[in-house]
């Protein structure tokens, strides 16, 4: 059974790769991997439940710009996962959840969806202690 479907926004191919190896080992399924915003965007088409994205991107630091489009224009919640977490601002748009810093265990990023899943289910949840919460999720 699918734990939830998941946008990967990154441009470092191997961590992407990483990352969308442990989601399928965690139950989550992947929609796709993108490496910058026309790829997100045309991803994001897919529906995902929610989305990992990374700052700095092929094309400069736009993850906040995309983050913010992928809420707004498409209603997907937004993780960021970045070795920078301290110069993202916090995220004013409703479904920036929040944050966790690179390098982190694929249970920690499972732990994290899964949290941000049953919020916006309305299910009771607990965050993981590594994340970030921007607002209540």
């Amino acid at each position: 059974m699918c734990r939830g479907r998941v946008l990967i926004v990154e441009d470092e191919f191997l961590v992407a790769a990483d990352v969308e190896a442990a989601l399928a080992e965690l139950g989550f399924e992947t929609v796709g991997i993108a490496p910058d915003t026309q790829a997100a965007l045309s991803l994001a088409a897919a529906k995902p439940d929610v989305a990992i994205v990374d700052i700095h991107l092929r094309d400069g630091p736009t993850g906040p710009a995309i983050a913010q489009r992928l809420v707004e224009d498409f209603g997907v919640p937004v993780l960021f996962v970045t070795a920078n977490p301290n110069i993202l601002p916090r995220a004013s748009a409703t479904g920036i959840l929040g944050v966790l810093g690179k390098p982190c265990r694929e249970e920690v990023i499972g732990a994290a969806l899964d949290y941000i899943l049953a919020s916006q289910n309305g299910e009771p949840a607990d965050p993981p202690e590594d994340l970030q919460l921007f607002s209540a999720a």
